[in-house]
């Protein structure tokens, strides 16, 4: 799993071009399986695949195979069709990090952190079901998650550095897809792309706190919280923090 220098110096010469000929691939499927082929010989790592946000939480009907979800083909077969299933019955605790998170994060890590009992362990049971040890979730941009699964545990064996160039793959591959599928009005956004962070910024303005206040609850500086919004402000359109806070939730961005 990169665990040597010669590997991720392979890792990172086929990602790096992964991403120059990202424009080259004409399909979801082409997209994918050059991210697979780039990932999987030197860090042994699948491609699952990707998938599209629904705008509403727990809008399953927004969840469609070839639409808004691409399967690579290493996907275990039967696991997405028992997932959308359990999923229609308890969407499960892991969905609520993969709208909120700002970095990559593995399975085991959420299963540290949440700590899931009961029901809400289906989705990692069923994952060690279909022979998926871990998996390596990358969102980007608030819209889109990217996946990356093994039949290892990832935690101790993906450094940051590792960890930062899936994540860049992951951004390269989910901007292509996001130009590749139909638009759709209703989407999350409606062609207006803010980074995580200008996200997270934007959220907490929404919730009434404060520069400082969001600069401490982010590990930010105030002066890198202001240059976040003054970027959000020249993507919406607008000139002051209140109204980008209202275009972007009237642009459907944050809740």
């Amino acid at each position: 799993m990169a665990s040597n220098e010669q590997d991720r110096s392979k890792l990172v010469s086929r990602l790096l071009r992964f991403t120059e000929r990202i424009d080259e691939f004409d399909s979801p499927d082409h997209v994918l399986n050059a991210l697979h082929d780039a990932t999987h010989e030197a860090s042994g790592l699948n491609v699952l695949g990707a998938l599209l946000l629904p705008l509403r939480w727990g809008d399953i009907e927004a969840i469609e195979i070839g639409k808004t979800v691409f399967l690579h083909k290493s996907a275990p077969k039967g696991w997405w069709d028992e997932q959308m299933e359990l999923t229609k019955i308890n969407p499960g605790a892991g969905a609520v990090l993969a709208r909120l998170a700002l970095a990559p994060y593995t399975m085991s890590e959420t299963m540290q952190r949440l700590e899931p009992i009961g029901v809400d362990r289906w989705p990692f049971e069923l994952a060690l079901k279909y022979g998926m040890r871990d998996r390596l979730t990358c969102p980007v941009g608030g819209r889109w998650i990217v996946v990356y699964w093994s039949r290892h545990s990832l935690t101790q064996r993906l450094r940051a550095e590792t960890r930062a160039l899936l994540l860049l793959a992951a951004t390269f591959a989910a901007i292509r897809l996001q130009k590749l599928i139909a638009p759709n009005p209703s989407r999350l956004g409606k062609g207006v792309l803010l980074t995580p962070r200008e996200l997270a910024v934007l959220r907490l303005l929404s919730n009434g706190k404060r520069i400082r206040e969001s600069a401490s609850l982010l590990g930010l500086g105030q002066e890198t919280v202001r240059s976040h919004l003054k970027k959000a402000q020249a993507k919406l359109g607008v000139n002051d923090n209140a109204h980008a806070v209202a275009q972007a939730i009237r642009l459907q961005l944050i809740p």
